[in-house]
């Protein structure tokens, strides 16, 4: 999001009656060790057709692992978890996964398949975006050249790397490993593919966790107006807390303030790198100051510094702003090639001149964070995507859907669109909570609760009443 690659991250669907599922091909199985999970784990590959259409054709490894329960005599079918992005790889988030999901591991395996074109499941990666340093790089510096670099680093067939053979993909890796049902749970884009996997496997699913939707009917890349109201709700927030207030009475206009003038100059400063303390220069100008402030709006950790991110800029003191570079940057560990393939063809077609300049009225970012999708979409290799992709989903699967009220992508709005058309489908919007809250406690429980039950009307959501309100920094020394 700060460095040129990163400023589309977000969160960033034919029939396959006619296709083979993949039960005939290779499976490895082995013991393994992830980071930051001292237990022994098992870590797999599956051999699956790149083109389910030529089952006898190329061949491409999928990468997964299993987190085994610790207790499994109730012989509970297991939770896999689909990642977020498009991009994200599943196994790489582990280490976090097995603390969120503790109560739920207790008595189920949990699933964690890396989406093809992701971590060790043939990647699709721009190595350029690597190597580019969020410090001294603008997002106004990502280009034409850069994207046609890009594309000549990856290797496979790109029109087969959508989200319905990413679904296929992790269908086969269920019957692989001799389950004849599964749960899901889906966090942001692995909403969207979890709402695919209902569509297109309904018989392998027995329960359905969607956090933080983005349905099949709202286009990924529209976040102009969602994070202008997350804005909006996080100035209201800091005025109404008494000492926020008085450390920023004037919290909004500074912003205002510090947005004008990098747009009409950008600085550059020197600060100690966050990470290594050695001083550099850092570039900043309005599209990067806004690109940050967007970022930390994703957890309510990071958005009790924005108010003193803004403040400090607007004295001049970027170092704030730089720290928030390091530790916010949603777009770090995404296979960003596997980004533009799905959002330049899956959802930037159904985008119209209109919509976008709609999306582009917002007091928080204007036109800022379309500026990597309309630069790339038009140079990326074209699919076709059957309209039947498009179609609202209507299986009846027990459903729980979670939404964050100060969510900047995906706002509360989304998840009516699927909790209207599911026929078994509950949903909770977390107060307090902004995007994927259903790894905080008081969600996990509802989580744990809905798997034993498999009923999304009945479960207990008094603790969303215990969830404290938004709280800031006030001061350099810490504190909130």
């Amino acid at each position: 999001m700060t460095a040129p690659w990163k400023c589309i991250a977000a969160i960033s669907l034919v029939g396959i009656s006619s296709l083979s599922k993949a039960s005939d091909h290779q499976l490895t199985l082995n013991d393994c060790h992830l980071e930051g999970i001292k237990q022994q784990v098992q870590c797999g590959k599956l051999e699956v057709p790149e083109n389910y259409k030529q089952q006898k054709g190329k061949k491409i490894s999928i990468n997964f692992a299993v987190l085994p329960a610790i207790d499994n005599s109730q012989n509970n079918e297991p939770l896999m978890f689909l990642a977020g992005g498009p991009g994200q790889a599943a196994v790489s988030l582990a280490g976090g996964i097995y603390k969120a999901f503790n109560e739920v591991r207790k008595t189920r395996d949990l699933i964690l398949v890396d989406q093809r074109g992701t971590g060790e499941s043939n990647p699709l990666q721009c190595k350029n975006a690597e190597e580019l340093d969020p410090y001294t790089n603008l997002p106004s510096d990502f280009s034409v050249e850069e994207i046609k670099t890009c594309l000549s680093q990856l290797d496979g067939d790109l029109s087969q790397y959508t989200s319905e053979n990413a679904i296929r993909d992790f269908d086969a890796v269920r019957e692989a490993l001799g389950h004849e049902k599964i749960a899901i749970y889906g966090g942001s884009y692995g909403t969207r593919a979890g709402l695919v996997y209902m569509r297109m496997f309904p018989e392998s699913l027995t329960s359905v966790i969607l956090d933080s939707v983005g349905p099949i009917e709202v286009p990924i890349g529209l976040f102009g107006k969602s994070a202008e109201r997350s804005f909006n709700m996080l100035l209201e927030n800091c005025q109404t807390e008494d000492s926020c207030q008085q450390a920023y009475p004037n919290l909004a206009t500074e912003f205002e303030q510090v947005k004008k003038a990098l747009a009409e100059e950008p600085v550059t400063v020197s600060i100690p790198h966050p990470r290594l303390g050695t001083p550099i220069a850092m570039k900043v100008d309005e599209q990067k100051f806004v690109s940050t402030i967007f970022s930390q709006l994703y957890s309510v950790e990071m958005r009790s510094l924005v108010p003193l991110i803004i403040h400090q800029a607007s004295t001049g003191n970027f170092a704030p702003l730089a720290g928030s570079t390091a530790a916010g940057d949603i777009g770090e560990g995404m296979y960003m090639g596997l980004t533009f393939n799905i959002l330049c063809n899956e959802d930037v077609p159904r985008i119209s001149e209109s919509n976008w300049e709609d999306d582009a009225k917002n007091t928080f970012n204007g036109s800022i964070g379309q500026y990597g999708l309309k630069l790339a979409c038009p140079l990326w290799p074209k699919y076709n995507v059957d309209s039947e992709f498009y179609q609202p989903v209507t299986e009846d699967i027990p459903t729980l859907i979670i939404s964050g009220d100060l969510d900047p992508v995906t706002p509360p709005s989304n998840a009516e669109y699927s909790d209207s058309t599911l026929p078994n489908s509950k949903h909770i919007v977390m107060p307090h909570s902004s995007h994927t809250p259903g790894v905080q406690p008081c969600a996990m429980e509802m989580i744990n609760e809905f798997l034993k039950t498999q009923n999304p009307n009945e479960l207990d959501d008094a603790c969303i009443a215990d969830i404290p309100p938004e709280s800031f920094m006030t001061s350099l020394n810490g504190g909130v």
